[in-house]
């Protein structure tokens, strides 16, 4: 008897114990070697006061087993509450999302009969870094965080997905026509990586026109890679488009562990009436056997889904009157399934999977040795709350406390400069910029700053943030408006 794998399941809200349920009884008659620990998660622990959805009882068992396979979570309402699905890819280290998104024309109703497109998503940074701040009356910031090697595992992970799985072509999709800094940089490495890959062509478009691309002509695309947000939005896009969201499962990846997942949520409007499709999460079930080195479980049980929908056994998210047969609830399609095992589709291509000894999505992404740049202080931005609406009257009240070393340079609002010969027309609030650069030739370090902070602290000046200004190897580290 081959050993057995531990794997950690929680089956979430709303329609999760339902589906989680279905996909573990198919598992089980297809021969899946597990071991299943399951934990609690969801609504019923955040009202035990863990604001992460997740007790240490069960983050323990995810670390233990190193493979979580989770129903649909419903995050409650409210300040203080994180979203499991975030929480758990930050602080596993789930670095990337895969989702592949795969048209099953005719049996499932869409335009785009050819579609197979795996969506590649970095998952941890971006605007889902979640660093959000109230700065004045009318203003909240959330800060969007790029990092180099955030950038790199992803576009790099893209590449070798692509390689180990024979897809032809890599697209990045970014939008560093405006966010030259943080989408630049990511294009940068996605660009110094493609060389690398010689075999796989590499293009990028605007995401904008990406999605839109993706959604009328999705058979112009094979592996996407992007960023976090982008990638959350272009998924669910791509998904939708084959037909159903409800198809479609997605794992998340780390070094140390992997989250499996349906990408739909918790319809909590459906929950208890056994009418959900389980085939999102019976997918991520799929892509999890993978990844444990049972490719042999994970085929039967594709393959036997590929029949089921192939002969119109179809829930009611997905039944269409001329191709569907039977409407089925939630346990009958498991069963439908169940009965397919060792059976193959007739007219959908049928598919394999590797039996490894390891998991096969284990990233083992390797980084480009790190150079420290030479930095040097050029300046400061001083953000303040003030609510007058004036920027000639806010320049004669900070003019008097700029120092020799940091010098008055531009005040903006809203990105927008209004001092020196500004627009007149841009609409103010009371969140104003006010940027203070060094003479050319003068030096200028932290006590200059504090100096100058000091300075508008006197004056009465309500500043809510500072960002030092820095050029990097000479070249300048910060964006011109």
């Amino acid at each position: 008897m081959r050993e057995t794998t531990p794997i950690t399941v929680a089956r979430g809200d709303g329609i999760g114990p339902e589906i989680t349920d279905a996909v573990l009884h198919v598992m089980e008659a297809a021969g899946a070697r597990l071991k299943v620990e399951e934990v609690p998660a969801g609504e019923q622990v955040y009202r035990r006061g863990h604001l992460g959805g997740l007790d240490a009882a069960g983050w323990g068992s995810i670390r233990r087993t190193r493979v979580f396979l989770k129903g649909p979570i419903t995050t409650p309402q409210g300040y203080g509450n994180k979203s499991l699905n975030v929480t758990a890819r930050t602080t596993l280290g789930l670095f990337a999302n895969v989702r592949p998104c795969v048209s099953h024309h005719p049996y499932v109703r869409t335009r785009h009969p050819r579609m197979d497109v795996v969506i590649i998503r970095e998952n941890e940074e971006d605007l889902y870094a979640g660093i959000e701040h109230r700065q004045t009356d009318d203003v909240i910031q959330s800060v969007k965080l790029i990092s180099r090697p955030g950038s790199e595992r992803i576009v790099r992970y893209a590449f070798d997905y692509a390689r180990a799985n024979h897809r032809r072509k890599v697209t990045a999709f970014v939008k560093d026509n405006v966010m030259k800094m943080t989408d630049g940089l990511f294009l940068k490495i996605f660009n110094e990586i493609a060389a690398e890959y010689p075999e796989i062509k590499a293009d990028h478009l605007i995401v904008d026109i990406g999605a839109a691309r993706l959604a009328d002509q999705p058979e112009r695309f094979d592996v996407i890679v992007t960023l976090n947000l982008y990638g959350d939005i272009v998924s669910d896009i791509a998904a939708q488009i084959t037909g159903s969201v409800g198809l479609a499962g997605s794992a998340n990846i780390g070094d140390a562990c992997a989250m499996f997942e349906a990408i739909h949520g918790s319809a909590p409007m459906i929950a208890g009436q056994g009418i959900a499709n389980p085939s999102g999460l019976l997918m991520a079930a799929v892509m999890m056997l993978v990844h444990i080195g049972q490719g042999d479980v994970a085929a039967r049980i594709h393959n036997a889904w590929l029949k089921t929908i192939e002969d119109g056994v179809h829930t009611v998210d997905i039944f269409n009157r001329g191709v569907s047969r039977q409407r089925v609830g939630t346990h009958a399609f498991a069963d439908a399934v169940v009965e397919r095992l060792g059976q193959m589709p007739v007219t959908l291509p049928t598919v394999g999977y590797a039996v490894t000894a390891r998991p096969a999505y284990e990233s083992g992404v390797r980084l480009s040795p790190r150079r420290k740049a030479v930095k040097e202080l050029v300046g400061v931005d001083v953000f303040l709350h003030w609510p007058g609406g004036n920027p000639d009257e806010l320049a004669g009240l900070v003019l008097p406390v700029a120092t020799p070393a940091l010098r008055l340079s531009s005040i903006s609002n809203r990105s927008q400069k209004v001092w020196p010969e500004g627009n007149i027309g841009v609409f103010c609030t009371d969140h104003w910029r006010c940027r203070f650069l060094a003479p050319e030739g003068v030096a200028v370090g932290h006590p200059d700053i504090v100096e100058l902070l000091s300075g508008l602290a006197r004056a009465g000046l309500d500043f809510t943030q500072t960002e030092n200004l820095c050029n990097f190897d000479g070249k300048s580290g910060f964006s011109a408006t």
